[in-house]
């Protein structure tokens, strides 16, 4: 085989190392530079545009240094300053190993000496580009099975972040965008001098944690908050992950912007989309070599939504704020030419996408953390009922630490109520309506409700929907309908069948008590368990409202749980009693152990 490379690079020289079986042509053809992909790398390639007959033919360039291009066994001549044109072009820039924003840059730039387009690799949308690439992925130290969309998305990020710098992961609730990024932080552990910093919402701190510890045990973790954290930035050297609320950064910025981490990374990252915010001012100051942002809805509102995680991502990718509002108003016909150039950074896969990898019912588990002041009003709860009920104090107190877990605006209704099912609602105390629970399950509908999902929320006490709807008030608008013990037996059937029918997202409320048997909502695929129960059959019989003959789609199932208290207390004995099979066991039955673990277990204050 020839290798054409090694022939002169000027078309004149060609003649006296003509290789046989080849000519030369006098054509000169009009150059291009060919923005590719080669082994994961921006490439700059050179070709030749020649038109037969209205087609048009590219003609590969053996290198961008030759100044001829090939046409089968002819040789084709470029105009002989080709070569500075092309360095004219990309001035000092790799042309082996181009960033992902340079290579925009230059396709997208004005006035250049030379035309530049992108193949269809290049400009591929991450979805598309991760499809490409094999189902299994080595991923040492990691205690998980991927599934084969997942060893691609990690695969894709790996390559993308190493061309790029910076990507967005919307893949679709449900789908582990936490365990994506787990399994790309093992593929190259963060040094403790250089640790990968993950900013998140309060209520997604615990999952970190515990994900993290499951999955990747070799990994070190230090959460900066709370009054004791470290007020030098090499306090904040010694882990390979620091996990921080948005709000922590914005207060310590000084010392998470003073060295450089291998990775920054967002979760929930709606919370930067708004270019104004102190929090978006703040995080882009942070040196990083890496950035991720991960969030189910890159576009929330504006095109401007995008060009701030971009920039995030990509710092400088869609030039300055004012320039990318003049380039890509919101319009549709600008929102179709956005994509071409930030489509190649976003993983964005859909649950119907990735259906055939999946196993029916995707179980999830959501543990959360009481903060400070939730933390006091949750003892305080607990002493002062068993202060005012000393014989029956166990029972009664672990009714209301579970009613205040659910809300601490919940009070019992009266003594009837064992379960508390009738609790009422005392506003007007100093705990705020949005608690930890109730912001992580507004998040879940937010994602759900912009994909068009239908989602049950089980709760045990009813009032809780009404703070429920209360907290989304601002949501996209959706259906909304409630079933528990106050709804009329011969109501219900038509709630159900309106939420089916509803053209679009939706959500019903429901007690499991109530509607947690008998009752066919195939029409939802994602379940939430706002309140845990001590019986697992109650649980299973409430999740199979959605998970039954009929689904066509998995069905996610979250269950949303404190840690360190009664409701810890409970996913435990639920467990125990599901390992022996016992199922029949009534939902108030608790045993001794039970109460005084409940009334002993304790959050901290952080």
């Amino acid at each position: 085989m020839v290798d054409l490379a090694a022939l002169p690079h000027r078309f004149d020289d060609l003649a006296g190392h003509l290789p046989e079986g080849f000519t030369l042509s006098e054509r000169v053809l009009d150059p291009e530079i060919r923005l590719d992909l080669e082994s994961g790398r921006i490439v700059v390639r050179l070709i030749g545009i020649r038109t037969v007959r209205g087609n048009r033919l590219e003609l590969p360039a053996p290198t961008p240094a030759h100044g001829w291009v090939v046409d089968g066994s002819v040789l084709r001549p470029l105009p002989s300053d080709v070569g500075d044109l092309v360095r004219a072009a990309t001035g000092d820039l790799d042309q082996g190993r181009i960033r992902f924003g340079d290579a925009i840059r230059l396709l997208r730039g004005e006035d250049m000496p030379i035309a530049v387009s992108a193949s269809e690799s290049f400009l591929a949308p991450g979805g598309t580009a991760a499809e490409d690439l094999p189902g299994v992925v080595d991923v040492p130290g990691l205690q998980a099975t991927l599934f084969p969309y997942q060893a691609r998305g990690v695969a894709w990020m790996r390559e993308a972040a190493a061309r790029n710098g910076g990507l967005i992961l919307a893949d679709e609730m449900g789908l582990g965008k936490t365990l994506q990024i787990i399994a790309l932080l093992l593929l190259s552990p963060p040094p403790a001098d250089a640790p990968a910093l993950v900013i998140c919402p309060t209520s997604l701190i615990a999952n970190w944690v515990r994900e993290i510890a499951r999955f990747a045990p070799s990994l070190t973790v230090a959460v900066h908050r709370g009054p004791q954290r470290p007020g030098t930035w090499r306090g904040l050297q010694g882990s390979n992950v620091v996990i921080a609320t948005y709000d922590t950064m914005v207060n310590d910025i000084a010392i998470f912007s003073a060295f450089e981490w291998s990775w920054v990374i967002c979760d929930e990252a709606q919370a930067i989309k708004n270019p104004d915010s102190v929090r978006r001012r703040s995080i882009v100051t942070i040196p990083r070599r890496h950035a991720v942002a991960m969030t189910g809805t890159p576009v929330e509102n504006t095109l401007v939504d995008l060009w701030s995680l971009a920039d995030f991502v990509v710092p400088g990718l869609l030039g300055t704020r004012q320039s990318f509002e003049k380039t890509w108003p919101d319009t549709l016909e600008a929102a179709r030419d956005l994509a071409t150039v930030t489509d190649p950074l976003i993983l964005k896969r859909r649950v119907a996408d990735v259906a055939g990898d999946l196993p029916e019912r995707i179980d999830i588990d959501l543990p959360l953390e009481l903060d400070g002041p939730l933390v006091e009003g949750y003892r305080r709860a607990r002493e002062e009922t068993l202060a005012r009920y000393p014989v029956a104090g166990p029972l009664v107190a672990t009714l209301q630490l579970q009613l205040f877990c659910a809300h601490p605006w919940l009070r019992p209704s009266n003594a009837d109520d064992a379960d508390g099912e009738f609790a009422e609602l005392e506003r007007g105390h100093d705990l705020p309506l949005i608690t930890p629970k109730l912001e992580r399950t507004v998040e879940l509908l937010r994602e759900a409700f912009r994909n068009g999902r239908k989602v049950l929320v089980f709760a045990l006490f009813n009032r809780l929907g009404d703070l429920l709807r209360e907290a989304g008030a601002d949501l996209p608008i959706a259906f909304w309908g409630a079933i528990n013990g106050a709804t009329p037996q011969e109501d219900r059937q038509k709630i159900i069948d309106d939420f089916s029918a509803h053209d679009g997202s939706g959500c019903l409320v429901l007690n499991p008590k109530a509607a947690g048997a008998g009752l066919n909502i195939t029409a939802a695929t994602i379940v939430i368990h706002m309140t845990p129960v001590w019986n697992p059959a109650l649980e299973a019989q409430a999740s199979a409202r959605a998970h039954r003959r009929g689904q066509t789609l998995p069905v996610t199932v979250y269950r949303l749980f404190y840690e360190d208290t009664v409701e810890r207390v409970m996913l435990d004995r639920s467990a125990w009693k599901q390992e022996l099979g016992n199922e029949t066991v009534p939902t108030a039955m608790r045993d001794s152990a039970d109460l005084r673990r409940a009334l002993e277990i304790t959050p901290e204050t952080t």
